[in-house]
């Protein structure tokens, strides 16, 4: 009897501390914080977080080591991006949100910031600055008349303001201030790496009007409504658009319109845009066929890429002004 009162003890005993061991486990698991995608190390150093790859790489350019800088954005385009739980983490502990503005990411980064708990986060549209003489009406290229086209959002301002290297300078500009009022005391380094970006940015735009500027077919048809600014800045101009709302290849009506824009014998349009993350459309190829059909001189597709997504391994400070100018060449190597 004795012993069975011993074994007893010893079971109860072991119990009793694989009980405590089991809650001590759950103890730590719910006192745990999740990575929110923070250091740990620079507890000081402003928070910053941007919409998408080219915000990036204009904060990273004036942030330095200075302040950290996150991105939401990288398959996903600032069009179609769907908030997650990670993102509202992210956001918890940010100072400070650099958004496009100007419709692109709507309603989103407003939800987030409610979403996120975060109230003293400041949300920064960036697109605010932009003179509005010096902006563009969106959907520039859609069709006005009667018949059966149609689009799924309404006439506005055209986002795409960091397809020009003179609105990217605007952006840059607001994104020094911000950080200039948000860290004080490295106001200077601020100022510095904001002037050093910005002459880059510079270089960027009088290379690419070099590159041009012996070319003579200066109309293009891009792929979607996206590069209205691009086109402004060197010196081009969008003769029509293949995708009105990109994802949705072009109905007969619109089909037509294209082709009597590239055969006008004035005016003839042999450059014909398509993008990389539209690769499995055919549209651009078709017209381009088409064109070679009813006699346009040498009609070629180009790759233009309109800077909206990014692979997460190539993203870097660079990325913006490498695109770029992989933009640029590739359009000089086509046009003649």
């Amino acid at each position: 009897m004795l012993i069975q009162r011993h074994r007893f003890r010893a079971v109860a005993m072991l119990a009793s501390f694989v009980g405590l061991g089991v809650g001590c486990l759950l103890s730590l698991s719910g006192c745990a914080k999740p990575d929110d995608g923070w250091p740990s190390d620079r507890p000081d150093a402003p928070k910053v977080v941007v919409s998408f790859a080219p915000l990036y790489c204009f904060a990273t350019n004036v942030a330095g080591d200075d302040a950290v800088v996150r991105n939401l954005l990288t398959s996903t385009g600032p069009h179609h991006f769907n908030p997650t739980d990670k993102d509202a983490r992210l956001l918890r502990r940010a100072d400070v949100m650099f958004v496009n503005g100007l419709g692109l990411e709507g309603d989103k980064p407003d939800k987030m910031k409610r979403g996120s708990g975060n109230k003293s986060l400041k949300i920064i549209e960036l697109g605010a600055r932009v003179p509005e003489d010096k902006l563009c009406e969106g959907s520039c290229h859609h069709d006005h008349g009667d018949g059966d086209d149609h689009h799924d959002h309404d006439h506005g301002t055209d986002p795409h303001i960091w397809l020009s290297p003179d609105h990217a300078i605007i952006m840059v500009k607001g994104i020094r201030d911000e950080l200039k009022t948000a860290d004080p005391a490295h106001a200077a380094n601020y100022d510095r790496r904001a002037e050093e970006y910005i002459a880059k940015l510079q270089k960027l735009k009088e290379d690419g009007l070099a590159l041009l500027k012996d070319k003579k077919d200066r109309n293009l048809i891009t792929f979607h409504d996206s590069m209205t600014y691009f086109a402004k800045s060197f010196d081009l101009k969008i003769a029509g658009v293949v995708e009105k709302n990109p994802g949705s290849e072009p109905n007969e009506k619109q089909l037509k319109k294209l082709i009597e824009i590239a055969t006008n014998a004035e005016k003839p349009v042999r450059v014909v845009c398509a993008e990389p993350q539209y690769s499995n459309s055919n549209a651009g190829r078709e017209l381009v066929a088409i064109l070679k059909q009813k006699g346009v001189p040498d009609p070629v597709l180009v790759e233009l890429d309109p800077l909206e997504t990014v692979p997460q391994d190539q993203l870097n400070a660079g990325w913006y002004e490498a695109k770029m100018r992989e933009n640029l060449a590739a359009l000089a190597e086509k046009m003649k």
